[in-house]
């Protein structure tokens, strides 16, 4: 049950929100959790016992870790804990993958193959893990409480806005509101709001746009050329962006609606004139969880300049790791982890001087990585390099680019890469003027109204007629 379909729109969403502000205030929680379980049930129910077992388990470690003043009994403990949710999470996302590399080169070492059974993957196991990892680590530092009520951690870990795809929402941002949430009316009106917007992102831009892209990127490797192959590259670089922003649009909006308030998880990130800044934009919480829990774990730059590379791949190889687990994206990461460690030795200082160098060079090497992202091989991914170089030699004119360039998918192109830019914030600078006037603020009031109903209707009207609509980071 994804956020852009009829079921959830019109059913799951209006239902949920009755139940929750029609009940006493006492059983809001309980709604919540009830319709979270129902949410993932739903699409992964032979899985509620995993999630229901990671609940306890981590609940139970992180009473175990707050109770002991024993500071090595309280390290060894949380090993335990951090050791149980990544041999789940390794089990689950990784021995697919393991298997298939071993079986790969079984016949050169001489002995058979793995005969293995393919092991699905449980829908958010990567969130709700990490979820679970930042909470026993902030209660081992001190820096949050342990949840002495089961129900008000399951409600933490299960919240159905952020469960299958984030953001990664740490315990003690959120601790608070499990125990005293009290949405507003502009609360609401602003979430409905935000959910509206993310809800465009996704069906009018990222769903067009990856129409283009996939079908793009599905054809053979000696049918790529170059104009096409660049499309394709934009494209995804914009549908990746406005996929995964308006869903975290969506989750921040769900949740003010039900009176939580959480961090921003993108901040323009094409703007970027660094890959280091492009990382402070770009999945912040992703971003930021790795640099607490593991780059400043592992010395972070404080051991000086050679350890800070070494710890700068190592992160991002296991960001690439995290995202998938196939060469492609342990690449992917090596490459965003490489780019950082040449800025940080000293391409950053020119590309700081140059600001329109620096960002063509963002651009490129996000765009670059993207590939990686995409496609599903190695070997697809260097066909692809190949035909962005023009060293392709196929022929143009079986796939002309007007073949996938038509009108809507232009004009897409366009709003993608305006609204990719702080447009809003722009549009936010004349805000004290249009205050201080009624007639304006009143205009404008009415205009933002009309805009959000706009989109919702057009929203609505692509997902009756059943268009493309899967969410990428659905899949990790």
């Amino acid at each position: 049950m994804v956020f852009a379909s009829p079921l959830f729109l019109f059913l799951f969403l209006p239902a949920t929100i009755v139940a929750y502000f029609l009940l006493p205030r006492r059983f809001r929680n309980g709604v919540l959790l009830v319709a979270s379980l129902a949410f993932y049930a739903w699409g992964e129910a032979r899985y509620v016992p995993l999630i229901l077992a990671s609940v306890a388990f981590n609940w139970w470690m992180g009473l175990a870790i707050a109770q002991s003043d024993d500071a090595t009994k309280r390290k060894r403990r949380l090993i335990v804990a951090v050791t149980g949710n990544l041999a789940t999470l390794a089990a689950f996302k990784y021995t697919n993958f393991a298997v298939a590399n071993v079986d790969a080169i079984a016949p050169v070492l001489g002995f058979s193959p793995i005969a293995l059974t393919a092991i699905p993957l449980p829908l958010g196991i990567s969130f709700f893990t990490f979820h679970a990892i930042s909470y026993v680590a902030d209660v081992y530092k001190r820096t949050a409480s342990a949840q002495k009520n089961v129900r008000e951690f399951a409600l933490y870990v299960l919240l159905f806005p952020q469960l299958i795809a984030g953001p990664i929402i740490r315990y003690r941002d959120i601790a608070a509101q499990l125990c005293s949430h009290e949405p507003q009316i502009a609360d609401f009106a602003y979430g409905v709001r935000r959910f509206v917007v993310g809800l465009g992102k996704k069906l009018l831009i990222a769903n067009t746009l990856g129409e283009a892209a996939d079908a793009i990127f599905g054809l053979p490797s000696q049918e790529l050329h170059a104009s096409i192959a660049w499309l394709a590259i934009i494209c995804y670089t914009l549908q990746i962006y406005f996929d995964f922003s308006g869903y975290s649009d969506m989750a921040i909006g769900l949740m003010r609606m039900f009176g939580f308030r959480i961090l921003e998880n993108f901040d323009y990130p094409y703007i970027s004139r660094s890959i280091r800044e492009f990382w402070r934009r770009w999945h912040i919480s992703l971003s930021n969880w790795f640099r607490d829990y593991l780059y400043i774990p592992l010395g972070g730059n404080r051991r000086g300049e050679r350890r800070a590379y070494a710890n700068l791949v190592v992160v991002f190889l296991l960001c690439g790791l995290w995202h998938g687990a196939s060469w492609p994206f342990i690449v992917w990461g090596a490459w965003h982890g490489l780019f950082l460690v040449a800025e940080r030795a000293g391409l950053e200082r020119p590309l700081a001087r140059h600001r329109v160098l620096g960002h063509a060079y963002a651009l490129l090497a996000v765009m670059g990585g993207w590939v990686l992202f995409r496609c599903d091989t190695l070997a697809h991914a260097g066909a692809f390099y190949r035909a962005l170089a023009g060293f392709s030699s196929a022929d143009p004119l079986r796939h002309p680019l007007r073949e996938f360039l038509d009108p809507l998918v232009a004009v897409t192109l366009v709003a993608g890469i305006v609204f990719s830019m702080p447009v809003a914030h722009w549009l936010e600078a004349f805000g004290p003027r249009v205050a201080r006037r009624p007639f304006l603020r009143g205009m404008s009031l009415t205009v933002d109204g009309v805009l959000v109903t706009a989109v919702f209707v057009a929203a609505a009207a692509m997902l009756a007629a059943g268009t493309y609509n899967p969410f990428i980071y659905f899949r990790f």
